[in-house]
C-alpha cells in the first residue's frame, strides 16, 4: 500500500463523518503493541501548522474507505471472524509517520472489530521491505544505471529545462535547487486538494507570481515519457526483480504455508493461521513491485494506491453440477483438482492477474478467472531470475558485472 504524501491540518475540525471515530480510537493506541521505533511516532499528525510529508484529512479518508471497501468485499467469504485472533493479522510499516498513519487508517476501516490489544505493528527499516536480505550489490548497480538513464532523458528535454528556469525565476530559487527538489510531488498535492499552485510576491529574490497548470503539464508529460523510456531500456525491471525478491519470497512462503495448513485432513492451528497481511509503504515500494510482477503498463502509483494478493481454493464439484454443465453443452477448460489453490492480483481494485509475468499465458477458467498458486511460487523462486541471467537471488546479487 502506498501512502499519500500529504499533510493533516491538526487544529481543523474533522470534515468527514469517518474521521471522528477514527481519531478517538487512535487516542487509545498505547494499548497496542509497537516494534521500535514505531511506538514513538504519533498515530495522528500533531503539528499546529501543516507539515510537508504528512497526511491530510483527505488522505486519511482515502485509506479508511479503502479498508471499508475490502472489508465488505471479503465479509461474505468469512476471511476474518468478528473474534479474530492476533495471530491472524500481520501489519508492518516503514518508520515514516505518513506510512504508519496510512496503515492504521486502512486497518481501522478493514477489521470487523478493531481491538488495540490484538494489534501488533512491525517495523520495516527499508522501503523495499527486504528485512535481513537487503544486501545486494547488483541491485545497487542497476539502480545507479537507471538513475543515469533518468538524468540523461531529463537533460535532453529542452522544454522541461525551460519550464524549470521559469519556475525558479518565479519562486526566486536556483534552477538546480528546484530541479533537485522534484516539484511534481508538491504540485500533485496541490492539484489533488483543489488548491491553487504556489504563489510568491514579486521582490528582490524573484519575479513573483504563481506556478501554472501549463508548467505542471510539462513536468507530468516528462514523467510519462520517462515511463515509456524505462520500459524500452529494461534496466529498471532488472533492478525491480532484485529489489522486490525478498518481499515476494516472503509473500510466497506465507501463501504456501497457509495453503498447506488448509489441506484436507490437517488439524487447524490454535488461534488460526495468518490470513491477512498489511504492508504500508511508499511509491518507491510499489513501483518496483509492479515492475517485478511484470505489470509494466501500470501507471506510476497514485495516492493511496494498493496491490492486493488474494488466495482462493477451488470448491468440490458435485457430479450433478458437472452433468448439468455438460447437458448445457458447456465445456470446462479447468483441469484443476478439488482443493487446488489459486492466486489473484488486484491493482487499485482492477484484476490484473493475467497481465502478470507468471500468469499472462495461463488459460482462464470459465467460472474462476484465477491463476494457480504454483505459477506464482515457481516464478518467485526460479523464473524471475532469468531476467538477470541467474538462477538464484544470491547468484544474481553477487555476479560480477560485465
Amino acid at each position: 500500500m502506498f501512502d499519500p504524501i500529504l499533510f493533516f491540518p491538526f487544529l481543523r475540525q474533522p470534515s468527514h463523518p469517518l474521521l471522528n471515530p477514527f481519531i478517538n480510537h487512535m487516542d487509545q493506541g498505547t494499548r497496542g503493541h509497537w516494534e521500535s521505533p514505531l511506538g514513538s511516532i504519533s498515530r495522528l499528525p500533531n503539528h499546529s501548522v501543516c507539515e510537508m510529508g504528512e497526511l491530510t484529512q483527505t488522505g486519511v479518508v482515502q485509506h479508511l474507505r479503502n479498508g471499508q471497501l475490502l472489508h465488505h468485499a471479503y465479509k461474505h467469504h468469512s476471511l476474518l471472524p468478528s473474534d479474530w485472533s492476533p495471530r491472524q493479522v500481520w501489519m508492518e510499516s516503514t518508520g515514516k509517520s505518513r506510512t504508519l498513519q496510512s496503515g492504521m487508517a486502512f486497518l481501522y476501516g478493514f477489521l470487523p472489530d478493531f481491538d488495540w490489544t490484538k494489534v501488533t505493528v512491525r517495523h520495516q527499516w527499508s522501503t523495499l521491505f527486504c528485512g535481513s536480505a537487503c544486501e545486494c550489490p547488483a541491485r545497487n548497480r542497476y539502480l545507479e544505471e537507471e538513475q543515469r538513464r533518468q538524468y540523461r532523458l531529463r537533460v535532453a528535454d529542452s522544454n522541461l529545462e525551460r519550464t524549470y528556469v521559469e519556475m525558479a525565476r518565479t519562486l526566486g530559487v536556483l534552477t538546480r535547487q528546484l530541479r533537485a527538489a522534484n516539484p511534481i510531488d508538491s504540485l500533485l498535492c496541490h492539484l489533488c486538494h483543489s488548491l491553487s499552485f504556489p504563489c510568491v510576491p514579486s521582490g528582490d529574490s524573484g519575479a513573483g507570481g504563481c506556478l501554472t497548470m501549463a508548467q505542471f503539464a510539462v513536468i507530468r508529460q516528462q514523467q510519462l515519457d520517462d515511463e515509456v523510456d524505462r520500459r524500452r531500456v529494461g534496466v529498471y525491471r532488472k533492478y525491480a526483480i532484485l529489489a522486490m525478491y525478498p518481499y515476494l519470497n516472503r509473500t510466497a512462503n506465507k501463501m504456501e504455508r497457509v495453503a498447506k495448513a488448509t489441506e484436507a485432513g490437517r488439524q487447524p492451528r490454535l488461534n488460526g493461521e495468518e490470513v491477512f497481511t498489511l504492508s504500508s509503504g511508499h511509491d518507491v515500494t510499489m513501483a518496483p513491485l509492479l515492475s517485478a510482477l511484470g505489470l509494466e503498463e501500470a501507471k506510476f502509483p497514485r495516492f493511496a494506491a494498493r496491490i492486493v494478493f488474494e488466495m482462493w481454493k477451488s470448491l468440490h464439484t458435485t457430479q450433478g453440477q458437472a452433468k448439468n454443465r455438460a447437458g448445457k453443452g458447456e465445456r470446462s477448460k479447468s483441469n484443476s483438482k478439488d482443493g487446488e489453490v489459486f492466486i489473484r492480483v488486484l491493482y487499485n481494485g482492477e484484476d490484473v492477474t493475467f497481465h502478470t509475468a507468471f500468469c499472462h499465458s495461463n488459460e482462464r477458467h470459465i467460472s474462476q478467472p484465477l491463476c494457480p498458486l504454483k505459477n506464482f511460487l515457481t516464478f518467485v523462486r526460479k523464473d524471475m531470475f532469468t531476467i538477470v541471467n541467474a538462477t538464484s537471488y544470491k547468484e544474481a546479487c553477487y555476479k560480477q558485472s560485465g
